[in-house]
């Protein structure tokens, strides 16, 4: 098994990452204190500071890791072989008659018991 070692971050990539949060935090606080303007201009100037405030974190070695994380996913995520729509189908169908079966099983375990725990206490129904 191969371990990677994790590499300190620097004290500039931290200053990196404050900042990132502070011009987020304050493009969403910007966003509601001018909420007497135009909607459009307010969400428009909350995607250019989110945007910012990514750039800022992609920046870090945090983001960079971030990024080829999500990279390698997106890579094994086009390597899962997806079942069909017939294969779907019926597996769909298994697990209801499966869910049917058991329930009937189920309702007639718990309908002898009751039966049992009548005839033993005398009491019920």
């Amino acid at each position: 098994m191969v371990s990677k070692a994790e590499t300190p971050d620097s004290s500039g990539d931290n200053i990196k990452l404050i900042l990132a949060a502070v011009v987020g935090l304050a493009g969403l606080v910007g966003f509601y204190v001018f909420s007497d303007s135009s909607l459009l201009l307010r969400v428009i100037g909350l995607l250019v500071v989110a945007g910012i405030a990514a750039f800022l974190f992609y920046q870090t070695g945090k983001g960079q890791r971030t990024v080829a994380f999500f990279r390698d996913a997106r890579t094994e995520v086009r390597k899962v072989v997806w079942p069909t729509r017939a294969e779907t189908t019926q597996t769909t169908l298994i697990v209801m008659v499966i869910v049917i079966i058991v329930g009937i099983f189920l309702w007639l375990f718990d309908s002898l018991l009751a039966m049992l725990f009548r005839l033993l206490t005398g009491i019920g129904g």
